[in-house]
C-alpha cells in the first residue's frame, strides 16, 4: 500500500513515524471524522456516568464509586491515544517525538493495567454483594473502598515504570517506522539496534503478568458468584443477581478478549494489519460501549442519568 509524504531518510528525524492507517487523503479525513466523533461521545458517556454517580445521593455507595473511578480512567485511557492519532490522520510527516512516544507508550499500558485492577476490584465488589451479603456493609466500607481505588491507581501506574525506563535507554535503529497508530511494543522492539535479553524477559514475562493474575481472579471470583447464585431457590433473585454481574462480565469479556487476541501470541505471529483492529478495538471501542453497557440494564444508572441530562438542558 502507498505510504504517503514519508521522509526518504527516516533516520534523520527527531523521532518516530507512525504510521497509522495509510490510505489516500479523502481516507485519512474520513477516518478522522469518524473517530472524532467516536472520541467526543466517548467522553461525553463516560462524563455522564461521573457526573451522575458524584450528583446522585443513592449512588454514593461503593459499587458506584468504583463505577465512575472506573468511567473517569476510561477517559484519560482513551484519551492517551486518540488525540495523537487524530493529529496524525491530518499530518502530513506522521512524526512523533521520542520522549512523545515514550509518553505514549507509559500512560497507555499504565491505564491499560489500572483497567485491570479496576475490574478485578469491582468483581470482588459483586463477590461480597452476592456471596456475603450479611458481612458486606461492614466489609466494604467506604475507607476500604477508597483504599482499593488508590490502590489501582498506583499500582497500575508503578507496574510499567521499570520497562519504560529500560527501553527508553535504549539505541534504535534503522528507518525509526512504526507501523501503528500508537508507539506498541512490539513495534519499538524491533527497533532497538542491541536487544539485550533482560528486554525479551520483562516484555515477555512481567507485562503479561499482572493481567493473567487478575484475569484468574476476577474469574475465580465469579465462578463462586456463580455457585451462590444457583443456589438461590427464586427465579426473580437469580435473575437480579445476574442481572447485576452481567454488565461488568460483558466489559470484562470485551476487553480481556481483545487483549489476550493481541498478547497471547508472539507479535510476530500476528499481522499487522489485525493488530492495529484488535488494538483499536480495546483502547477505542470499548471504551465507547462501556457506558452504553453499564447504563443499559441498570434502573439506577439510568434514572440518575436523566435527571442528570434533564438537570443539564433546564440550565
Amino acid at each position: 500500500m502507498k505510504i504517503y509524504n514519508i521522509p526518504n531518510n527516516s533516520s534523520t528525524i527527531t523521532g518516530f513515524i507512525l504510521l497509522g492507517f495509510p490510505c489516500s487523503k479523502e481516507g485519512q479525513i474520513f477516518l478522522f471524522v469518524l473517530f472524532s466523533i467516536v472520541y467526543l461521545l466517548t467522553l461525553l458517556g463516560n462524563g455522564s456516568i461521573v457526573c451522575a454517580v458524584r450528583w446522585d445521593q443513592r449512588l454514593h455507595t461503593p459499587m458506584y464509586i468504583l463505577l465512575a473511578n472506573f468511567s473517569f480512567m476510561e477517559i484519560y485511557y482513551v484519551t492517551s491515544t486518540v488525540p495523537n492519532m487524530l493529529a496524525n490522520f491530518l499530518s502530513e510527516t506522521k512524526v512523533i517525538s521520542f520522549s512523545g512516544c515514550f509518553l505514549q507508550f507509559y500512560f497507555f499500558f499504565s491505564l491499560g493495567s489500572t483497567e485491570s485492577f479496576f475490574l478485578a476490584v469491582m468483581a470482588f465488589d459483586r463477590y461480597l454483594a452476592i456471596c456475603r451479603p450479611l458481612h458486606y456493609p461492614t466489609i466494604m466500607t467506604g475507607r476500604l473502598c477508597r483504599n482499593l481505588v488508590a490502590n489501582c491507581w498506583v499500582f497500575g501506574f508503578l507496574w510499567f515504570l521499570i520497562p519504560i525506563t529500560i527501553i527508553s535507554q535504549m539505541s534504535f535503529c534503522g528507518s525509526r517506522i512504526i507501523d501503528h497508530f500508537l508507539c506498541d511494543p512490539g513495534p519499538l522492539l524491533a527497533l532497538i539496534c542491541k536487544r539485550p535479553p533482560v528486554i525479551e524477559f520483562l516484555f515477555s514475562i512481567l507485562n503479561p503478568l499482572p493481567l493473567i493474575m487478575l484475569l484468574i481472579f476476577i474469574m475465580g471470583s465469579y465462578t463462586l458468584v456463580l455457585r451462590a447464585v444457583l443456589k438461590v431457590p427464586s427465579a426473580a433473585g437469580r435473575r437480579k443477581a445476574f442481572s447485576t454481574c452481567g454488565s461488568h462480565l460483558t466489559v470484562v469479556s470485551l476487553f480481556y478478549g481483545s487483549v489476550m487476541v493481541m498478547y497471547g501470541s508472539p507479535t510476530s505471529a500476528n499481522e499487522t494489519g489485525m493488530q492495529k483492529i484488535v488494538t483499536l478495538f480495546y483502547s477505542v471501542v470499548t471504551p465507547f460501549l462501556n457506558p452504553v453497557i453499564y447504563s443499559l440494564r441498570n434502573k439506577d444508572m439510568k434514572r440518575a442519568l436523566r435527571k442528570f441530562l434533564g438537570n443539564r438542558k433546564e440550565c
